[in-house]
């Protein structure tokens, strides 16, 4: 680790006129304190003096080593910039070397942990989303308000799945090599998967509560119309939801060395914290809430009056998705939405965070970020769960196509 503070202070001395080198002194000053001190030179009254200073964390011989000893006085008009701008570059260089370390681990995370994390999502949820849209499609005939809403979960699944590929390259190559127009179109779908797939999932709830109060599907809500309507619903206002996150979100500039930059760690973070808790008590917690009331309901419910109840399904199938649900919102959403509101508040300048502190932040919200969506590769499996024998007939006719596969090969 570098040593105790030193403050070096660089006086520039540029004459008014260029072409006055007539007019250049017999000594110009320059002052340096702390240890090592540069030298001290006399300087006439018609020169201009610019500060430049650098506040560093350094060694005293590491400093000694980096400036020179006194070399009494200079005729040399050059020698002044020079020397501060060799004050300057190794103030910034320390500085940056001091910040690296605390940010080395973020680096080392994007390119190894969300590029191994992002291509395991991808593979196994591009194989089960595929699998049930194609299921729907060609197994399933007649379709419920609950098949409907899983329909549009996996469509959701599938759209963010395919951001996937360009997301793993820039973060393995530590450099976003697309227009800048993809970036944000990236981060838009999967902002829209997140959110479209935590009301999708709580309207998934409200219906296998329904299927307990009337089982016969008999209520205006468990009809395909309204499923249809309240689907349509959700993609809309999720659109509107997210589309001030455009212009929040940075392009790809050689400030952020071309990255694609996640929305808490772009833009300005006191207006990012404001719209962040907005999406957050919105777009996570009423939703979360909402899953809960129909959880209590629903066991409630089936406390009172479990023997009266007669059903075509077992009880205990829609109340295991409905918990399967909230385990989802508890342990995939509920550390992300917490961590980004954290990361961009430690941007605020007025709290004053420090570097490190920032780093290690960073660190956990990373961490974080592919739990979140791993949502898209786990949700294949409500589709097992609806009770309406979409396994069943999923496997049948996976069978059928074996069977002619089979058969064609002899």
């Amino acid at each position: 680790m570098l040593g105790k503070a030193a403050r070096l202070e660089c006086d520039v001395l540029l004459p008014e006129n260029k072409d006055s080198s007539s007019h250049l002194p017999q000594a110009l000053p320059v002052s340096g304190h702390g240890v090592g001190a540069v030298g001290a030179f006399s300087l006439p009254a018609a020169f201009p003096v610019a500060s430049c200073e650098g506040e560093v964390l350094f060694a005293s011989r590491q400093l000694s080593k980096q400036i020179p000893p006194s070399p009494g006085p200079v005729h040399d008009r050059a020698r002044i910039p020079q020397l501060c701008r060799d004050c300057s570059t190794t103030a910034l260089a320390m500085a940056m070397n001091e910040t690296s370390e605390c940010f080395l681990t973020n680096r080392v995370l994007e390119k190894y942990y969300l590029s191994t994390m992002y291509t395991l999502e991808f593979i196994l949820g591009a194989i089960g989303n595929t699998i049930v849209v194609f299921g729907y499609i060609f197994c399933l005939k007649k379709w419920k308000s609950g098949n409907i809403y899983l329909f549009n979960l996996s469509i959701s699944d599938l759209l963010f799945l395919c951001t996937l590929p360009i997301l793993v390259n820039s973060y393995s190559q530590h450099q976003w090599a697309k227009e800048g127009m993809l970036c944000h179109s990236n981060r838009f779908l999967l902002h829209a998967n997140l959110y479209s797939s935590i009301l999708f999932l709580t309207a998934i709830s409200a219906d296998r509560y329904m299927l307990i109060k009337h089982p016969f599907r008999d209520h205006i809500l468990q009809k395909r119309r309204t499923a249809l309507t309240v689907s349509i619903a959700i993609w809309i206002g999720v659109i509107l939801e997210l589309l001030p996150l455009v212009h929040f979100l940075e392009p790809p500039t050689p400030t952020s060395s071309y990255k694609c930059l996640d929305y808490a760690s772009s833009g300005d973070p006191v207006r990012n914290l404001i719209y962040s808790m907005f999406l957050t008590v919105f777009g996570f917690l009423i939703p979360l809430l909402t899953m809960c009331c129909f959880y209590v309901k629903m066991v409630h419910f089936l406390k009172n009056r479990r023997e009266q109840i007669s059903s075509a399904l077992p009880l205990e199938k829609p109340l295991t998705l409905v918990i399967l649900t909230m385990v989802i919102f508890s342990l995939l959403f509920t550390p992300y939405h917490v961590m980004r509101n954290v990361r961009l508040a430690s941007r605020i300048p007025a709290l004053n965070v420090s570097e490190c502190t920032q780093g290690i932040i960073s660190t956990i919200y990373i961490i974080t970020r592919p739990f979140a969506f791993l949502n898209s590769a786990i949700n294949p499996v409500f589709y097992f769960l609806m009770g309406d024998q979409f396994r069943e007939m999923l496997m049948a006719k996976t069978r059928q196509l074996l069977g002619r596969l089979t058969a064609t090969g002899k």
